[in-house]
Formats: C-alpha cells, structure tokens, sequence
C-alpha cells in the first residue's frame, strides 16, 4: 500500500497488479535466445524429416493418399531451396531469394500501416466499452458480427471505394489488414482493462484519482499482457489480410501477386510456388518475432520499475 501511495505521489505508475519481479541478465537472456534458436532448427529438422519420409515411404509404397507424392505436387525440400537462387525470370535478371524480399518488405508495410490503424481502432474500442456499458451493448454485436464476413469478399469492395477516393493502392491494403487486426486488439484490450481487482480500483478511488488517471495508472498498465498477446495474433493476421487484400487490387510489387502468379504456375513449377510461400511465412514471423522483442522490452522496463517502486516503498 505503501508503495502504492509513493508511486502515485510521484505521478509514476502504481504496482497494484502483482507481478513477479525477476532479475534478467545477460548471460540468462543468451541462454533463451539459444533455446530459442535450438526450437526453431528442431522444428524446421522434423518438417524436413516428415517431408521427405513422406514422399520416400508412399512412393515406395506406390500410394497416392492423401497426397501424390511425386515432384509435381511434392518437390524435394533441397529444389525448394534451390529455387530460391535461380533466376526470377527465364531471361536472367535478379535470384528469386532477392525479388521476393522486394516484395516482401513492400508486403510488411502495408501490413505494419494496417497493423497501427487496426490496433489503434481496437485499443479505442476496448476503452469506449469499458467507459461505457451502453456503447457495449450498442456495438459489441457489430464489432463481433463484422469478423463473421470472409475477408475475401470484403476486400474487392475496400478496393474499388478505395480507388473511386483516389486512396493509393498500397493504403486501400492496409485498410484490409486493418480490417483483421482490430478485433482481437479491441476483445483483448477489454479484457484487460477490466483485469484489475476491485480493491485496487477503491484504492484509486480513495487517493481521489480521475477516471482517466484511473485508466492510464491503473487499467491501461494491468491489460498490457493481453493487449500484446492481442498484437501478436494481429501481427500475424496484418500480414494475412496485406497478402489478400494485393490480390483484387491487382498491382506487382508484393507478396499476394507473386502468389497468385506461382500458384498458375503451379503444374510446372511448383518449387517457386513453395519458395514463395516460405518467404511469406518468415514475414510473417519476422513482424510476430518483432513485437514479441517489443513486449519483452517493454515487460523488462515494467518489472524494473516495480522493483524501483517496492524498493522506495519499504
């Protein structure tokens, strides 16, 4: 308690949230960077071996369910590679590898833009719900309701409004992926905000604080787990919804046309179409992989402070 009223004294946040307080240090953070990185080879290891003793086994085997495993429908994991360094183009030019980091990084900032509007449109939802039980009930239905419709069909319609408003292309995808990043922000925010316990909420009160400092001290702080549990799952769907939302806008220069185009291609090359998809997933755990470095950055910062404020407080 004592902490408490020190910590909102001096205008910083309140530890009223228990919360572990764990020292981390250099050698502890090498060492889960290692496990890490010895968990994503073993996995890439097993998919290897699966892919392979699959197409090893029922081609021995002669059977054909449920998939034919011949190099038309199941290339060898090292073409898969390889395609990846070949020429994009049968006339030369640059190396697959590098034409679809291209697109790659041009598929991430449409992602990284929808990403930043939807979850801003879900962190301002889940405050407005628990401001208000009447918005609740008034918009809960819609904001639920809106996730039932397939992005699919949503997208050409975002595209030809976006394009009659003169919006450019790459920002009419953003707004796609925006579309599937605000709700689990907006689901995952009110659920944090309402985590606090009462008694920390009549502490609150007692020292006379303001909804809003309330919500900034108190609130905000305790939903910053399930907020970033949130932006992780949103992260992963931006990029999603980028790769979708490039297919009826139809310009060159991400992911989602590289796709469409090797997915026609499919019959005679499908190496590319793998390689491209591979590429599109390590985007995707790249922009995962950078707001979980963020979450840890930002749960270290808070620990610390916790450590500040028990420390002063005693």
């Amino acid at each position: 308690m004592a902490a408490a009223l020190v910590a909102y004294a001096a205008g910083t946040r309140p530890s009223l949230v228990s919360r572990p307080v764990t020292a981390s240090t250099p050698r502890s953070q090498t060492a889960r960077a290692a496990r890490a990185g010895v968990s994503i080879l073993a996995v890439i290891a097993t998919f290897i071996l699966v892919w392979e003793g699959y197409k090893g086994l029922w081609g021995a085997l002669a059977w054909d369910w449920p998939v034919r495993p011949n190099n038309r429908t199941m290339p060898h994991t090292w073409d898969i590679v390889l395609a990846l360094f070949e020429p994009a183009q049968r006339r030369g030019g640059p190396i697959l590898l590098l034409v679809e980091l291209r697109a790659a990084l041009f598929t991430l900032w449409e992602a990284f833009v929808g990403f930043v509007i939807g979850g801003a449109i879900g962190f301002g939802l889940g405050v407005l719900f628990v401001r208000s039980q009447t918005a609740e009930r008034a918009f809960m239905p819609y904001v639920v309701g809106s996730q039932t419709v397939p992005i699919i069909a949503i997208a050409p319609m975002v595209v030809v409004w976006g394009g009659r408003a003169g919006l450019p292309q790459w920002f009419i995808v953003s707004i796609i992926a925006a579309y599937l990043t605000f709700f689990p922000v907006a689901i995952n925010t009110l659920r944090g905000l309402r985590s606090p316990p009462r008694t920390a909420m009549e502490l609150m009160t007692s020292y006379a604080a303001s909804p809003r400092e309330a919500l900034w001290k108190l609130q905000v702080p305790a939903a910053m787990p399930f907020i970033f549990t949130a932006l992780k799952v949103s992260a992963a769907a931006s990029v999603i919804g980028a790769i979708v939302g490039e297919l009826p806008a139809g310009f060159r220069g991400g992911l989602g046309r590289d796709l469409l185009q090797f997915s026609q291609q499919f019959t005679a090359a499908p190496e590319r179409m793998f390689a491209a998809v591979i590429v599109a997933g390590l985007a995707g755990i790249t922009f995962v992989g950078a707001v979980t470095l963020a979450e840890h950055r930002f749960v270290a910062s808070a620990r610390r402070q916790d450590a500040e404020i028990a420390g002063a407080g005693a």
